[in-house]
């Protein structure tokens, strides 16, 4: 396990993401020979540790970053969310439903084309020789409005989505009271679902609490796309890849994120939004815990399957933890709605997008806010590929532990070095000579 906080790619994605160049192969150079340090740096952490008190600690860690992911990091997600949101629906003339699906999916497109020639740069702003300490500022500062306008291309392409959705139901059933809107809101609803497991891609349906991304260097900028096509040798595949990567199935997530979220207003106790809101939280975070409990087991199970099995099992697990996620972010957007400064939508909007977002800052979590890249469903080996990637604390801890052993292990071999030159017998100069 790597134990930088910038983890949270795929191995060996960089190296296919970036073209073939001197000065990329350097930078892939550095990181490879990085890596191959911070793994024996991790092994070395654990093998003068005995295994049970290795496993404990993991579990503890894993245990951690599960509380800190659900009850700190997602709950500030969602009112991002929530007040960036909000700030578009004051202003509704400025941000028409059709124009900023389409302006977010751009962007996001744009980003995704982008992302290896962002990442060289990134990488040689510290490292390079024009590099130093105002490089490595004017990096953090410019990742940091990246991560924002990434932010925002997200929300309108989801608010978007969300209103052309609507629409398209209020078109085929205008009364809202109609029997038959829930019906077609179902059907339409299953039939995205059914489209996005048929790619392979219900993963994609998961969000906070489920996932916990760090800010550095190539979880800023390094997503996956659907077909994994490299940018060094088939350009043209390589642009259709990411356009369907955000076009079809970054839509296919948002209207069966939509089509879920309605259904759940039209029948959790619609006559009493905070109480609706109180239900959806509670039964959100209970199946949040249970899935975090029954990763083990599952995990376990999943290493055991292959083919179809193994898949089915996995989108099974993954749909439970997409009603989950469905219910919390309901649960915190709607109970903020209703208790965070109901009477001023502004000022409650504008406090939700300020505060939360520069508390995760502060966290070195803000690329949690953001969605984008693509899983693949069962992709990982063995049981990896219903693991959720929430790894915060035990990156941290860890991280801290090998650079003590590594320390350690220095100031042992300069004092045993030392002790052999004080065996020597002193020489003369002739003898030296």
């Amino acid at each position: 396990m790597k134990i930088d906080l910038d983890d949270g790619m795929p191995p060996n994605l960089s190296r296919s993401l970036l073209p073939e160049s001197g000065k990329k192969i350097e930078i892939l150079e550095k990181a490879k020979s990085a890596e191959k340090l911070e793994k024996a740096l991790s092994l070395e952490s654990c093998v003068s540790v005995p295994t049970e008190k290795c496993s404990y600690d993991e579990a503890t860690y894993g245990i951690g970053d599960a509380v800190f992911s659900m009850f700190l990091v997602s709950p500030q997600v969602v009112s991002v969310w929530r007040g960036t949101w909000g700030i578009m629906e004051l202003h509704p003339e400025l941000f028409p439903y059709a124009q900023i699906y389409l302006l977010g999916i751009v962007i996001h497109i744009c980003f995704a084309l982008l992302r290896a020639k962002l990442l060289e740069r990134s990488a040689g702003a510290y490292s390079s020789p024009g590099g130093g300490p105002f490089s490595w500022i004017t990096e953090r500062i410019l990742s940091r409005v990246y991560t924002y306008i990434f932010i925002l291309c997200n929300i309108m392409h989801w608010r978007g989505g969300f209103g052309l959705f609507d629409l398209f139901i209020s078109t085929v059933v205008p009364e809202a009271s109609d029997p038959h809107r829930p019906v077609l809101i179902l059907a339409v609803t299953l039939t995205f679902y059914v489209a996005a497991a048929f790619l392979r891609s219900s993963r994609n349906f998961l969000a906070s609490p489920y996932f916990l991304v760090t800010d550095g260097k190539e979880a800023t900028y390094i997503f996956t796309t659907r077909f994994r096509v490299s940018n060094s040798r088939e350009t043209m595949l390589y642009i259709l890849d990411c356009i369907f990567s955000v076009a079809v199935v970054g839509s296919l997530v948002v209207f069966v994120w939509r089509g879920s979220w309605a259904l759940l207003d039209i029948f959790l106790f619609p006559e009493d939004v905070a109480k609706s809101c109180w239900t959806s939280l509670i039964v959100g975070y209970a199946i949040v815990v249970v899935t975090f409990a029954l990763q083990a087991p599952v995990r376990w199970a999943a290493a055991r399957l292959q083919g179809a099995p193994r898949l089915l099992l996995a989108d099974v697990y993954h749909l439970v933890s997409f009603i989950a996620t469905v219910n919390v972010w309901r649960g915190v957007w709607g109970l903020l709605d209703v208790y965070f400064f109901p009477d001023s939508p502004k000022l409650s909007n504008w406090s939700s997008h300020i505060i939360s977002l520069a508390f995760l800052i502060l966290l070195n979590c803000s690329n949690s806010i953001i969605v984008r890249g693509v899983y693949i469903d069962a992709e990982e080996p063995a049981g990896e590929c219903v693991v959720f990637p929430c790894h915060y604390l035990r990156l941290f801890f860890h991280k801290e532990r090998t650079k003590k052993r590594h320390r350690r292990a220095l100031q042992a071999a300069a004092s045993a070095r030392k002790q052999e030159d004080a065996s020597l017998p002193l020489q003369i100069p002739e003898e030296k000579v």
